[in-house]
């Protein structure tokens, strides 16, 4: 014989063991006297019964079976047993020893579900156990029995071949299960018990085998095949599933009779069994998951039933009985949310958000608060809540409500903080938390995606663009088309309830609005305007029955509409018009109400789903009926009420001659007459009634499901928006009173977390969160002095904590603040007036390697720093996560420990704020951060919002302002051209300042920007206009105050000095040259900085003079006017200015000849020293070489009137070497004329008149004769440049006149009264160089007698005018 077979012989014997020892338990538990007592043989009746007779025969076959066990039907070994449990003369001992061997039979597992006979077999155990009789016994053994009867229901289903079961007989044993826990009230506890634990065991085994049932291809929507049509072959399934949810349902109605106080008695809910059946639906629903769903049936329970009994009791119950509620629907939620889209929406209203503001209830509030705190955990819930309630103009906005009741909640009153507002923080923290963890998570997921576009991270607030219906919904097929979807209908309920707030003002205005933002369609759609009317809420129910009752044919094509919105199919008459009435007020006008209530009867009739009414009209006039029954019954002022059977009589004959049912008239009286028809004008309802869970259930069925989706950035910045302010005034307010550390650091994170969440196209936000946190840092307060200020500072952890948190905002999400850079630069500030920053603080790397000469301004440099700036993003978002894990400030005893003084403990906490880590990483903040940044820095420069109690801190502060401009413009030198235009309007804003003082302004940043000037100029830019730019700011600053050329000459010199020696070459624009010659020529004027600015100009006009340009040289000449003409200045210095002015026309000639050999080439340049109608002659005459040359000639001639007779005789040979020189320019012959014209001839009247003056003058006589001296030189510059252009000029048409000024002029200078200093010298020089003018004339033919030239005449009259004796001479045989 093999191993197997003698195991099997084995387990064969064992079994008819274990079957022998339990036949004889039994039957000598049945022969043990009843009594203690010892009755002899003879009392006892020992005659065999038909059980102790199945025993023996039973024991008679236990050693002698035919086949293997497993083979026989167990019938045969479990009838005997069974008989025993069944007899009503079986005493409970041997009951209780018979329900012992059943289940020990069943836990060894004699038969399984393959054995023949098994199905009857488990089928009749159920049978024998449910019917178990218990005559003959005492309350002790009959509890024994009880916990033997709830083992073998449990062994029963727990046996492989329970599945044979059928569903009548699980739903038996569940039931006798639960009358055993009823039974056991009035027992001991520990059988109740354990009738609760074996309830609960047999509720797992059964409905852990859910999702197991096949589902059945023709299990619709209405389909009866979930309890109909069972397969009964097969074992039990979902239809005893469906029996014992829906006791577990009704168990929730059960309630218990109380006394009052009164003696009346009241019927409440039995909280015990409500507990105990929200144990048991809790445990169904967790074991079978998602697989409810797929059952209809069972579905539509969980969707009606229970939810409704869960909504009714939940903001009435005891806390307790509230907690498990909100276990039960939360675990619903994870596993159906899909199918309770309205259900979950009204537990939330009407539960939830409705127990938290219900004030004194602080215990049921606390459990209410717990239960959205438990769903706010969940990861998906928060942006799903937000998509399917909060975007749908038609739900309420429930994740808004549950924010604000956090926040509402979060907020502390007076006195110490209570477990409710902690409680509403920490679930608070969990929102903000969830969306900003999310937010970045996207971020990171999607960084690829960007293009390293950080804009794209932003989005844009949602605009109708067009009209869509907003009552209808777009299935989730595309994403990010859904995801468009949701937002633009999110904006939609926004401008619903503005426009209900203007209907309720003015009709005719909310439906104009509606209009305006595309709510309704171009023609109006009667449908858009109904939708209108019956989702909006807020609306004044007033106005919308009086707009529903006009006889307009568009109002009543809106009333059709409108009804058309409901759904009453499964209502009854009066709860279909309670339904209705709800919505609106019915109007006073009887017609109106006529259209209304016939409207209503159609739609009503149309959907009715019994053959009660013949037709509409029927509808019609009941409705009629029912509204003068309300009336009737709840008026006052009606004395005699109206009977049930008068309202019977009255309503007979009514549906097509034919009575309605009495029943159905006698219920619609019995309700109307209980419960009124309330006509309210007010749209909001504080409570589920049956008629609005009717409409609930009703508009499930039409109403897509909920919303299952992934977090995106544009939702979460959209959700966030919608609690932002009030999350920050209730975190705020919570830091405030705040005094644990853990919570503090808590505040904080959140707080953090906000600015996470807010970078994300929510700047305002951020700004107010930096405000509120520089609230906290006590640096603001404008009462306290620095003393007190200091001393908070030392002694306070929060205004330490928020100082720190103040600046890793601005290092971490500076390129989102806006506004807000105020409050840091003011902090910041006053840090700098206590004596709290380190010097490192403000010493910047600002030698800008990464300044490019390319692309200044270009579109692809608008973000300079995108890259960097997402770099930075990603690791800030790390760096921040959690605000606790980087914040290191000691307590004080701890810095007393280690020895630290306060001042030592500050320096500690402002270190690890990296406060120059803001201006030095600059270049990565976008250009609108900048612009703010540096709007702050100048108006605090300025003063504005600032208070010094001293100048030396006024300076301080101005000082330590421009250090920071200068360091973010050094930073951000690569987009100069974005920023600067907007920092030199705020310096002209400055300018406008009332009681604005320049001096501290100016003084401390003149030096700053030239800093800035000189990098620009350096790094040597193909773009003008950063050079244009700063440059024009220069201008405007010293202009603010000009006396400031003396305060900083030195500085203003050296940087003025070092473009010009360094830079000249850079130097692009006219501004440029302009600019810092104009400086250098004012910083000449000051003795300490003349000789480093004249050897400036030197050099230019020397050295570099290759650097000097077409644009450049007039502002170079008159920079060296300027010098030459200051008085004391030394006599070589401005000898060597006139000699380099002189040689300057070879740079006129060359570039005449350039320009000349590029046609079309012309340039000219505004001089404020230039005569207008000079220039425009020059220009039609020449070129802007011989504009220049004439601007040269311009400032010799001013030169040559100068009280220094060296200087004046070097100005007047200089221009005749000019002149001379210049020939090269081609004057035209009108161009030539007009430079002597407007310049020789001007010289020698000025020098004439100036000699004049000096005659006139006492003791003046050797600066006359000085004068003479050089007016001399002038007239003798007169003759030899006429003399070198006289070929030139006698072809101009105006030589006739000119030669007529040459004439004069000597005439003038030759007669000049000297008065009392004797003769004038010129008389002798005069006639020599007339001679030798007339004589050259003379031999090139110019001055001959012609007949129709009257020149020669004019000339010989003058001749014997000025000078007679040359008459001969000149003309020795010629007369008149």
């Amino acid at each position: 014989m093999d191993k197997a077979a003698v195991k099997s012989r084995r387990k064969e014997l064992g079994i008819s063991c274990m079957l022998n020892t339990e036949v004889g338990a039994v039957l000598a538990v049945i022969r043990r006297p009843l009594m203690d007592n010892y009755l002899s043989p003879q009392d006892c009746d020992y005659s065999d019964s038909s059980v102790q007779q199945s025993l023996k025969s039973l024991r008679a076959l236990i050693f002698n079976p035919q086949q293997e066990w497993r083979t026989i039907d167990p019938s045969i070994y479990l009838s005997p047993f069974l008989e025993v449990v069944q007899s009503d003369e079986i005493p409970a001992s041997a009951t209780a020893v018979a329900l012992s061997s059943i289940l020990k039979i069943l836990k060894i597992e004699i038969f399984d579900e393959k054995t023949p006979g098994a199905k009857d077999a488990m089928n009749s155990i159920v049978s024998g156990i449910t019917s178990c009789r218990l005559e003959k016994t005492d309350p002790v053994s009959e509890d024994a029995v009880m916990m033997r009867i709830l083992q073998v229901l449990v062994g029963i289903m727990k046996h492989p071949a329970s599945n044979l079961l059928e569903d009548q007989a699980v739903c038996t044993i569940v039931n006798t299960c639960f009358q055993v826990v009823q039974q056991s009230a009035r027992r001991g506890d520990l059988l109740q018990r354990n009738g609760r634990y074996t309830m609960h065991e047999l509720i797992q085994i059964i409905f852990a085998r859910l999702p197991d049932f096949e589902v059945r291809g023709d299990e619709g929507e209405d389909s009866e095949s979930d309890t109909d049509e069972i397969d009964v072959s097969g074992g039990y399934g979902i239809r005893c599933c469906i029996d014992i949810f829906h006791f577990l349902c009704s168990l929730l109605n059960v309630v218990e009779v109380v006394e009052s106080a009164e003696g009346t008695t009241v019927h409440t809910a039995d909280e015990d069994v409500q507990i105990f059946a929200l144990v048991l639906i809790n445990s169904a629903i967790e074991l079978c998951g998602d697989a409810i769903g797929q059952h209809p049936k069972l579905l539509r329970m969980i969707q009606d039933d229970l939810f409704h009994h869960l909504i009714h009791y939940g903001s009435s119950s005891s806390p307790l009985v509230l907690s498990m509620i909100c276990s039960c629907i939360l675990n619903i939620y994870h596993f159906l949310r899909k199918f309770v889209r309205l259900q979950l929406e009204a537990f939330f209203a009407f539960v939830l958000l409705r127990v938290t503001s219900m004030s004194g209830y602080i215990q049921l509030q606390e459990v209410a608060l717990e239960g959205i705190i438990n769903f706010c955990r969940q990861p998906s819930f928060i942006v799903e809540s937000y998509v399917n309630y909060d975007c749908d103009p038609i739900c309420r906005s429930l994740f808004e409500e549950i924010g604000k009741v956090l926040c509402r909640h979060t907020f502390p009153t007076s006195g110490p903080l209570t477990s409710l507002q902690i409680q509403a923080f920490e679930g608070l923290v969990i929102v903000i938390h969830n969306i900003a963890d999310n937010i970045d998570k996207e971020y990171d997921d999607g960084e690829g995606d960007c293009d390293n576009d950080s804009s794209s991270l932003k989005p844009r607030p949602v605009e109708i663009k067009e009209y869509t219906p907003f009552w209808i919904e777009k299935a989730n097929d595309d994403f990010d088309a859904w995801i468009d979807h949701i937002r633009v209908r999110k904006a939609q309920k926004r401008k619903l309830l503005i426009a209900s707030n203007h209907f309720n003002r003015d009709e005719k205005k909310g439906l104009e609005y509606l209009k305006f933002n595309n709510l309704v369609s171009d023609p109006p759609d009667p449908k858009a305007f109904a939708s209108f009317f019956r989702f909006t809420p807020g609306l004044d129910k007033t106005i919308i029955g009086d707009y529903l009752g006009d006889p307009d044919d568009f109002h009543v094509k809106v009333l059709k509409d409108f009804t058309q919105t409901f759904e009453f199919t499964g209502m009854s008459l009066d709860t279909a018009l309670r339904t209705f009435l709800e919505t609106f007020r019915l109007p006073g006008e009887s017609q109106k109400i006529e259209r209304i209530i016939e409207a209503f009867s159609e739609r009503f009739f149309q959907q009715q789903s019994s053959e009660i009414f013949a037709s509409k009209d029927t509808v019609h006039i009941l409705c009629y009926s029912l509204i003068m029954l309300n009336t009737d019954q709840h008026n006052p002022q009606v004395k005699k009420k109206m009977t049930e059977d008068e309202f019977i009589r009255n309503n007979r004959a009514i549906n097509a001659g034919k009575d309605l049912p009495r029943e159905y008239l006698s219920e619609l009286f019995q309700s109307i007459s209980s419960n009124a028809i309330v006509l309210s004008s007010s749209s909001f309802s504080v409570e589920m009634n049956p008629n609005k869970w009717i409409e609930l259930i009703n508009r499930t069925k039409m109403l897509q499901p909920f919303s299952l989706c992934e977090f995106d950035r544009r939702i979460g910045r959209d959700m966030f928006a919608s609690i932002a302010g009030p999350s920050i005034a209730a975190l705020s307010s919570f830091f405030e009173h705040a005094d644990d550390d853990e919570m503090l650091h808590e505040c904080v994170d959140a707080l953090i977390s906000i600015a996470r969440v807010a970078q994300y196209g929510l700047e305002d936000i951020l700004d107010e969160l930096v405000a509120s946190f520089c609230k906290f840092t006590t640096l603001l307060n404008p009462y306290s002095t620095p003393e007190e200020t200091l001393f908070t500072f030392s002694h306070d952890m929060k205004p330490r904590i928020a100082t720190l948190a103040v600046f890793t905002l601005a290092n971490s999400f500076g390129d989102s603040i806006r506004g807000g850079w105020r409050n840091i630069v003011d902090c910041l500030l006053k840090l700098k007036k206590l004596r709290l920053l380190p010097q490192s603080v403000v010493e910047f790397d600002t030698s800008g390697e990464n300044v490019s000469g390319n692309g200044i301004g270009s579109e692809s440099d608008g973000n300079p720093s995108s890259r960097d700036t997402k770099l930075n993003r990603r690791q800030n978002a790390c760096l921040i996560g959690r605000f606790s894990h980087f914040l290191s400030v000691d307590s004080m005893e701890d810095s007393v420990a280690l020895g630290m003084s306060e001042f030592e403990q500050n320096l500690k906490v402002i270190k690890q704020c990296r406060i120059g880590q803001i201006f030095s990483n600059s270049s990565n903040l976008p250009d609108t951060a900048i612009l703010n940044l540096g709007r702050s820095l100048i108006f605090a420069a300025a003063g504005r919002g600032q208070r010094f109690s001293t100048p030396t801190e006024e300076e301080e502060t101005v000082m330590f302002c421009w250090d920071l401009i200068i360091a973010v413009a050094l930073a951000n030198v690569h987009r100069f051209n974005m920023f600067w235009p907007s920092y030199h309007d705020y310096l002209l804003t400055v300018a406008n300042f009332p009681l604005f003082s320049p001096v501290p302004f100016v003084e401390k940043g003149i030096p700053g920007i030239l800093t800035v000037c000189t990098k620009i100029i350096a790094s040597q830019f193909e773009d003008r206009l950063p050079e244009e730019l700063i440059f024009r700011s220069i201008t405007l600053m010293w202009k603010m105050e000009k006396e400031i050329i003396d305060t900083c000459c030195d500085t203003i010199t050296e940087y003025a000095c070092k473009i010009i020696m360094e830079y000249s070459g850079n130097l692009q624009t006219q501004i440029g040259w302009k600019s810092v010659l104009q400086l250098l020529s004012l910083c000449g004027r000051h003795p300490e900085t003349y000789e480093q600015s004249v050897d400036a100009l030197i050099s230019l006009m020397s050295t570099n003079a290759s650097h000097l340009s077409r644009s450049s040289y007039a502002y170079c000449i008159d920079c060296a006017f300027s010098f030459v003409t200051l008085r004391n200045s030394p006599l070589e210095k401005n000898l060597k200015i006139l000699d380099l002015m002189t040689d300057s026309v070879s740079l006129l000639i060359q570039w005449y000849k350039t320009a000349s050999a590029e046609p079309g080439n012309s340039y000219s340049v505004a001089s404020s020293g230039s005569n207008s109608s000079m220039e425009e002659n020059l220009r039609g005459g020449g070129n802007f070489a011989h504009f220049l040359f004439l601007k040269l000639c311009e400032a010799f001639r001013k030169t040559s009137l100068a009280r220094r007779e060296e200087i004046r005789n070097r100005a007047v040979a200089s221009l005749q070497k000019s002149f001379v020189t210049g020939e090269e320019l081609e004057f035209t012959p009108t161009g030539c004329l007009t430079c002597i014209n407007h310049v020789i001839f001007p010289t020698i009247d000025d020098l004439h008149e100036k000699l004049l003056d000096y005659s006139r003058r006492d003791n003046a006589e050797r600066e006359m004769r000085a004068m003479e001296g050089t007016l001399k030189m002038a007239m003798q510059m007169v003759t030899n440049v006429y003399m070198h252009y006289l070929k030139l000029i006698v072809e101009s048409p105006d030589f006739r006149t000119f030669w007529l000024g040459v004439l004069r002029r000597m005439d003038t200078c030759m007669k000049a009264d000297l008065g009392d200093y004797g003769e004038n010298k010129l008389h002798e020089v005069v006639p020599e160089l007339l001679k030798s003018m007339i004589s050259t004339m003379k031999e090139r033919e110019i001055l001959v007698r012609k007949q129709d030239d009257d020149l020669w005449e004019i000339t010989y009259i003058q001749i014997q005018w000025i000078a007679p004796s040359l008459k001969e001479e000149l003309f020795p045989d010629e007369e008149l």
